[in-house]
């Protein structure tokens, strides 16, 4: 995926400096498919109870990243990156000569401070993959929050290139290049605190999310935290990993909530070069889905196949990006809605005629 990444943006930054004619090309997410306006805000958070793992000077602090369904779609639309978060992604990439605008020039379909719409529902926390945004996770976000759901973006800090915080400095990933064994139990405690803030009485979110109700999803790494929150937080009543290879198995005691794998097919099949899913397959005992995507890529579950798609990046064979995101927003949503609202989702039963790419292994 980062490989990917550097590639779409190199490309963009020659195609904005070959000619002085030439445009920039304006990159856009697919806009959600629910009925819902959205809102987004992001908070500063900090854990006071513990020291951050990666940068031991000082408290655990994270950026998190909310969307909703808004009451009105007011506001000015949510900025993708920062230009500092950009510059800072651009330059821990190896490509600091390369206009950080045309990356915090994207504007997203969500409003940002919008009112949010009464009620509460429930809340899908996200994590993302290893050295990424978070906001890299935003078209699955905007789809769930368009159908009725509360998501919490998680952004790690020390654990992507650039996160930027309110009074203006930038955190670089202090955390790339160690051990991914050591990830999930930090961000599993993430999780908790995350969950913590927002749920607590004296919190104004926590009139719009549902205690009762809540679910997580990652990618990559993300995916590969799922379990172990799961495990140690009870509150989480199902989770998603996609594309995370599971280097630690889910223990012996297993988990018995509803559970979703959803990954490429060239690595994710029962017979495939990933074994990590078969032998944590035994151990998930509640509700299951073990589902491949053919041609998919590991960017095709995130915003950056999209990305990629449309700079004509894609490559021969490979899923197309829309394509890609299309798939991981219908299958990812449908499972929080069976699994966190009680909904009849029969895409969940079996392979249908219009996904041809899907394959189903339970």
């Amino acid at each position: 995926m980062r490989r990917l990444l550097v590639a779409l943006l190199a490309l963009a930054g020659m195609a904005a400096m070959a000619s002085p004619a030439a445009a920039a090309p304006r990159l856009t997410l697919p806009p959600p498919t629910g009925s819902h306006p959205l809102g987004s805000t992001d908070l500063h958070l900090v854990d006071t109870s513990r020291k951050d793992p990666w940068v031991p000077s000082g408290p655990r602090e994270l950026m998190v990243s909310m969307f909703y369904p808004a009451l009105l779609p007011i506001g000015p639309k949510r900025p993708y990156l920062t230009f500092a978060e950009a510059k800072a992604f651009l330059t821990e990439s190896g490509l600091p000569d390369i206009d950080p605008g045309l990356v915090s020039g994207i504007r997203t379909s969500a409003r940002v401070d919008a009112p949010a719409r009464p009620g509460k529902r429930a809340l899908v926390v996200l994590s993302p993959g290893f050295g990424k945004p978070r906001t890299t996770l935003t078209g699955l976000a905007e789809e769930l929050a368009s159908k009725g759901f509360v998501v919490a973006l998680i952004g790690h800090n020390y654990e992507s290139h650039g996160t930027a915080f309110p009074d203006g400095h930038v955190t670089e990933c202090a955390a790339c290049g160690s051990d991914s064994k050591l990830l999930p139990p930090i961000r599993s405690a993430d999780v908790s605190f995350v969950l913590d803030t927002l749920t607590r009485p004296s919190s104004p979110w926590s009139r719009l999310i549902d205690r009762t109700r809540i679910g997580m999803a990652g990618h990559s790494i993300g995916g590969y935290s799922t379990p172990t929150a799961m495990v140690d937080d009870q509150r989480i009543r199902a989770g998603a990993d996609l594309d995370g290879r599971l280097w630690s198995p889910i223990p012996a005691s297993g988990i018995d909530r509803p559970f979703l794998l959803l990954g490429r097919e060239s690595e994710y099949t029962p017979a495939g070069p990933d074994t990590t899913w078969a032998g944590s397959w035994p151990n998930l005992t509640g509700w299951k889905r073990w589902i491949s995507v053919a041609a998919a890529g590991h960017a095709s579950f995130t915003d950056v196949g999209v990305l990629g798609e449309q700079l004509g990046l894609s490559q021969p064979g490979l899923l197309g990006g829309e394509r890609g995101m299309e798939l991981t927003r219908a299958y990812v949503s449908a499972f929080f809605d069976k699994n966190l609202r009680g909904g009849h989702q029969p895409l969940l039963d079996g392979p249908v005629a219009g996904n041809p790419e899907i394959k189903f292994w339970n």
